[in-house]
């Protein structure tokens, strides 16, 4: 998924982790809070498959939080506003962690901590995690007892397939789109031709495909096996939507919501004001809380704001937290070694891999040369620094991260890893000999401070090499949609990925398969390679994890270091604090983050 503005992602596999350690003399922030062993565990940890629980499992209500208590309005302070609010359209992390709030699908993950490290996939709206008979061809969900939409109606089996139909609508063009492919067996965005319009035209899916015998039964039919359905169901992206309460695009602004709250109010850019959903029943929810009467979000806090504001501890902020600001890099360092503020501070490692996209649709990038340099000229220190140096990332060598199956610590291409501050000695040369000085580069970037920081001095570092850089700003709530059209503007712009379960499946595919270039979609470089193609429909038939782990490891190496399609820039850490009368204050590995189901006002 999208770091967005990030993507949440939803489980990691096994295989150990490399060392994650920048090196070299050129290196952004303090390094006296760097912690390698703490990084391994992490990293090592995430690995852990996540098991699919069973009826009593999934049996709610969720686990009390220690101490927890109800009542209280929780301040959000949020550095982006919300694009949007259709599960649907939901894919990158800041909107996946308020749908943890929101949407119910029929599977979502339960943690089995009180710390945040231990999850299985659980039945949310269903009675289980599914069962199948046949290897993952056929899975069948039955819906629970007493589950409703804030408006008071029950959740059917016709809202379910409702659901999962208006996916293929073309105004769906943002959320995951595994499911689609799975159950039309096809690549890529040919998926829509399985029902152009969605369920808007009196067209449905047939019962070979998705059957609703009643009420309460969906029944999904594959042609080809699919054993990570469960994972895929408990997406953002999959929650279920009311038929009755479809407004199509309006839908974007106004949904129906199944959860814990409800919106009561949303000003984009502003505020929005989320109060309790008094239709959602505990009884039937093994995951979430409403320990919170309100959740109040004020948005267009930078990173520095709300850390000052959450630091000082006053007033309504301390009742305060940000889902999605992290620590920003001037008080990171205070922040980490500060022995008082540890109760209120969570950090962890994240799955997201940065990395500078190439836009292969332009043709003067579709010269290698050029490609070439770009990768060797990218000075990745100035990106690091403006996060908060190592204690925030480590320079990333592939698009696979340490977190994820296959990783190889030794990949290192453009010797990012020794030398963070890039070659643009090397890169002029390869431009000089190719006729190429004075290649114009139009750099897109996020309008926040981080993104102003870093892309003045990677633009600088770009410059050195020969490039007539321009950069232009993009909008930070619209960013991931503004990157994600077709006919953009921009030669080179920054995004994050992050595995969404236990593969690099969910990498590699989502993000470089040439059948699946589209507005709204993730193949941000627009690379459409047979090579690479191909390589995704053979290594996906591979059932053992272990080696098709080895083979997606060597397809990332492919696009990395031949192609050139992308850059990778960094592995992600994430320190968040809280105020002082917040309580049940974790980081979820899940969610990438702190969890919002978990908590109260003290």
């Amino acid at each position: 998924m999208s770091r967005g503005g990030r993507h949440v992602y939803g489980a990691l596999s096994v295989l150990a982790a490399g060392a994650l350690v920048l090196t070299g003399c050129s290196k952004g922030g303090s390094d006296s809070g760097t912690n390698d062993k703490k990084d391994q565990q992490d990293a090592k940890r995430q690995q852990v498959s996540i098991k699919f629980g069973d009826a009593a499992d999934s049996t709610g209500p969720a686990a009390a939080v220690p101490g927890a208590k109800s009542g209280g309005a929780l301040e959000v302070l949020q550095r982006d506003s919300y694009a949007h609010l259709d599960p649907a359209q939901i894919y990158v992390s800041d909107e996946g962690s308020l749908a943890t709030l929101l949407f119910r699908g029929l599977t979502g993950y339960k943690a089995t901590s009180n710390d945040g490290s231990k999850h299985e996939v659980v039945g949310d709206l269903a009675t289980d995690s599914g069962t199948t008979t046949d290897g993952g061809k056929t899975w069948k969900y039955t819906l629970k007892d007493g589950i409703k939409f804030q408006d008071g109606s029950p959740i059917t089996s016709a809202d379910v397939r409702h659901s999962v139909e208006r996916l293929f609508a073309p105004f769906i063009n943002q959320g995951p789109a595994y499911l689609q492919q799975w159950l039309a067996d096809a690549p890529g965005a040919k998926y829509r031709k399985l029902l152009p319009d969605g369920p808007y035209k009196g067209k449905h899916l047939p019962n070979s495909i998705l059957e609703t015998p009643d009420a309460k039964t969906v029944i999904f039919h594959f042609k080809t096996p699919h054993p990570d359905l469960p994972y895929a169901l408990a997406m953002a992206g999959y929650a279920v939507v009311s038929q009755k309460g479809d407004t199509k695009e309006k839908y974007d602004r106004a949904p129906v919501t199944t959860g814990p709250y409800k919106i009561q109010s949303f000003k984009s850019g502003k505020s929005m004001v989320l109060v309790r959903n008094t239709n959602w029943d505990p009884k039937t929810d093994p995951i979430r809380h409403q320990y919170l009467n309100q959740l109040n979000f004020t948005f267009n806090q930078q990173f520095e704001t709300s850390t000052k504001a959450l630091l000082a501890d006053s007033g309504p902020d301390r009742s305060g937290v940000s889902f999605n600001n992290q620590v920003d890099a001037g008080n990171l360092s205070q922040v980490l070694r500060d022995p008082k503020m540890k109760s209120r501070t969570v950090s962890g490692y994240q799955p997201y891999v940065g990395q500078m996209n190439i836009n292969l649709s332009h043709p003067a990038m579709q010269d290698k040369t050029v490609r070439e340099a770009i990768a060797y000229a990218l000075p990745i220190t100035p990106f690091v620094r403006a996060f908060g140096g190592t204690d925030a990332m480590e320079v990333a060598g592939g698009v696979i991260s340490p977190t994820v199956s296959g990783y190889d610590a030794a990949f290192d291409p453009w010797g990012k890893k020794k030398n963070p501050a890039g070659d643009p000695a090397k890169a002029r040369a390869l431009l000089k000999k190719a006729g190429k000085l004075g290649t114009k580069l139009t750099f897109g970037y996020q309008n926040t401070p981080e993104g102003q920081q870093y892309s003045t001095a990677m633009a600088a570092g770009l410059a050195k090499a020969g490039f007539n850089v321009q950069r232009q700003e993009v909008p930070a709530e619209t960013y991931y949609d503004q990157v994600s059209k077709l006919n953009n503007t921009y030669d080179i712009f920054h995004t994050a990925w992050g595995a969404d379960w236990p593969s690099a499946s969910t990498v590699i595919p989502p993000l470089y398969d040439g059948r699946g270039i589209a507005d709204g979609a993730q193949n941000y470089a627009q690379l459409n390679d047979p090579k690479v193609n191909s390589e995704i429909d053979r290594i996906s038939k591979i059932a053992d994890p272990v080696k098709s782990a080895a083979e997606w490891e060597k397809l990332d190496q492919y696009i990395v270091k031949d192609e050139i399609a992308v850059v990778p820039t960094a592995y992600y850490k994430q320190t968040q604090i809280a105020g002082s009368k917040v309580g049940g204050l974790v980081y979820d590995d899940v969610i990438g983050g702190v969890d919002p189901r978990r908590l109260f006002i003290k």
